[in-house]
């Protein structure tokens, strides 16, 4: 995939085209074996149905499928793709021991309007020969994806990438995310502490603390990853972009009274918008009267 021998384009810009990060440029998918891949595909589908498999239960489903498999090995193999039952929290979510924990602020909050929460978290995602990590951000009252990243390895920089990214739409008051390194480091709450943004994290083992994005992950690889089977990083990124589009701009969503997230997303915030300009412009009136009434 990558010509080191290339004179035209450097290993920096071969990596921007494909979308790889350079950290883990020597990583390989070829070199699992096409029964590994296969058992791998298994055991993503069979925990997007049902996500409180444990690795006993995931065992016996994949014995039953004619596979000679013992629980150590279902066991790395789901450790590998970053899946576990939703309790404890999947292993996307591996905790640094130094890194900063910060307690979980959603609880008996209502969410009512869009920026009042942005979540954030990593899926595992299969490619034909191997497979790669999804970061998402989403607004928690629209839905609205704001940002989405590709990497083939689980460090912090795709997922810094996708926050950057998010917040040049805007800001929100509270981010929340798991405990795992990626957002416990400080290169990613450094940001949302610069930005004078409340950092929340679900408690430990809690997956559904985290609920509407565990939910986007099972849209996304229903709706496109399981249809779909991409070969490459390039071709999922291109897939992913035009699923997104669609998901934000044209899904319905029951949940949102048949909207799109971007119509709640961006309708909200036009509304609230409105509301402060028309109270800008009766106090500015009110003030104009009594500047008036003052000069008679």
């Amino acid at each position: 995939m990558i010509d080191h021998a290339n004179k035209d384009f450097s290993i920096r810009e071969q990596c921007n085209i494909l979308g790889i990060n350079r950290s883990g440029l020597y990583y390989e998918p070829r070199h699992l074996s096409e029964e590994t891949l296969k058992i791998m595909r298994l055991l993503d589908e069979e925990h997007t149905k049902h996500p409180f498999y444990g690795v006993p239960k995931m065992t016996e489903f994949l014995k039953r499928q004619g596979y000679a498999i013992g629980r150590d090995r279902t066991r790395t193999l789901l450790r590998s793709m970053g899946l576990e039952a939703v309790y404890p929290k999947p292993k996307t979510s591996i905790k640094a021991k130094d890194h900063k924990i910060y307690p979980y602020l959603l609880k008996d909050i209502e969410i009512v309007k869009p920026n009042q929460v942005w979540s954030a978290d990593i899926t595992y995602i299969r490619l034909e020969g191997g497979f790669v990590y999804l970061v998402a951000i989403m607004d928690w009252y629209s839905r609205y994806v704001l940002s989405w990243r590709v990497s083939n390895t689980m460090d912090v920089n795709f997922c810094v990438e996708g926050l950057e990214e998010a917040l040049k739409f805007a800001r929100p008051e509270i981010f929340n995310t798991d405990q795992g390194s990626q957002f416990t480091s400080m290169a990613f709450t450094g940001i949302l502490e610069k930005n004078e943004i409340s950092i929340s994290m679900d408690a430990k083992g809690r997956m559904f603390d985290n609920i509407f994005i565990e939910r986007l992950w099972r849209t996304v690889k229903y709706e496109n990853i399981y249809m779909k089977d991409y070969r490459s990083i390039p071709e999922l990124k291109t897939g992913l972009k035009e699923y997104f589009s669609f998901y934000n701009a044209e899904r319905y969503h029951q949940n949102l009274g048949y909207k799109t997230p971007w119509e709640v997303y961006a309708g909200e915030q036009l509304s609230t918008e409105l509301e402060l300009l028309t109270k800008k412009e009766k106090s500015s009136k009110k003030e104009r009267k009594a500047t008036t009434a003052t000069t008679i």
